[in-house]
This record gives structure tokens, C-alpha cells and sequence, in this order.
């Protein structure tokens, strides 16, 4: 049996006791969350959310990419969304390679050209956030009250610590 099949044998036991089928549309705590696809990182359980209480957007690097931002966007401007955490990770994978470095491993593996591609990894984790944190600030489409801060999880014990407090361009 593949892993597959395994998760979906599991959502058969989940579908059975799901008792959440109403929960309303909008994050009910107003939040949006963007962090990395890391499988070591479980958001909802480290933050003690439930289903229903904030959007998590999972990328690679947890990086505050086009397709984050348009997420943010539909996140505070439709649904209510008042607060947007950026939190990255000690030991990203995107902290170990280059744009370089990337597109020359698939040119030699797949012999693709991928130089239109900004794969978004970074040298410096703190800086990362920051960066994320203005990138989403400098978002006119985003409304100027949205709070954003930035944190780092640490994957070895669990503990997220913030790197830049909430601010908004209204108060920034």
C-alpha cells in the first residue's frame, strides 16, 4: 500500500468524528499565517490553532512570494484578515543553495532551462524575515492596517521567536 493510500484510509477514520462541516469561511482569529512546507513544522499544533482560526500559506523557504501575496491579498481584503505572521525556520533547506546552484542542477538532471525562475532562497534567516515583513508592508493592495510581524520557529524545540514586531504601514 502506497503512503498515499495510507492518508487516505486515515481521512476515512478523520471524515467519521468531522464535526466541523459548518465552520464559517473567514479565519475566525483574523490571521494569516505564511511559513515554510518544511514537514517538520506543524503550524496549527504550535500555535494552538483549531480548524477554522487562520489561513496558513505554506511555500518553500516560507517566502512572501507572488503567489503568497495574492493569497494575503484575498485573505484580508475578502475574508477579514486583520494580523499576517511571516515565520520561517532554523535549518531551511533554502539557507543551502543558490538561484545558481538550482538551475544548474536542472539544466544537468533535466536539461531545462529554468533562468526566469526566482527560486527565493536566502544566506541570512533574519534577514529572510525581514525582508518577507517588507515585502507584504510595501503591498499597496494590502490594507495599510494589516499588522504584520515576523518570527523564527526553531525546529529543535519547538519555540517561535519573533524577529519583527507587529507593525502596519499605518503605524510604521
Amino acid at each position: 500500500m502506497s503512503e498515499l493510500q495510507r492518508m487516505l484510509q486515515a481521512n476515512e477514520t478523520f471524515a467519521e468524528g468531522f464535526t466541523a462541516g459548518d465552520t464559517p469561511t473567514p479565519p475566525a482569529r483574523r490571521v494569516a499565517i505564511i511559513t515554510c512546507m518544511d514537514a517538520r513544522i506543524h503550524p496549527e499544533t504550535a500555535l494552538g490553532l483549531e480548524i477554522g482560526d487562520a489561513h496558513v500559506i505554506r511555500n518553500a523557504g516560507g517566502r512572501a512570494s507572488d503567489d503568497a501575496i495574492r493569497s494575503l491579498i484575498i485573505s484580508s481584503r475578502l475574508l477579514g484578515t486583520r494580523e499576517v505572521a511571516v515565520i520561517h525556520h532554523t535549518e531551511c533547506g533554502m539557507l543551502t543553495f543558490s538561484n545558481d546552484d538550482l538551475r544548474a542542477k536542472l539544466a544537468e538532471e533535466a536539461g531545462t532551462d529554468a533562468s526566469g525562475i526566482d527560486f527565493l532562497p536566502f544566506s541570512d534567516l533574519e534577514q529572510s524575515v525581514r525582508d518577507d515583513v517588507h515585502r507584504i508592508l510595501d503591498t499597496l493592495h494590502i490594507d495599510d492596517g494589516i499588522e504584520v510581524s515576523g518570527h523564527i520557529y526553531d525546529v529543535h524545540t519547538g519555540r517561535v521567536r519573533t524577529v519583527v514586531p507587529a507593525t502596519s504601514r499605518a503605524t510604521a
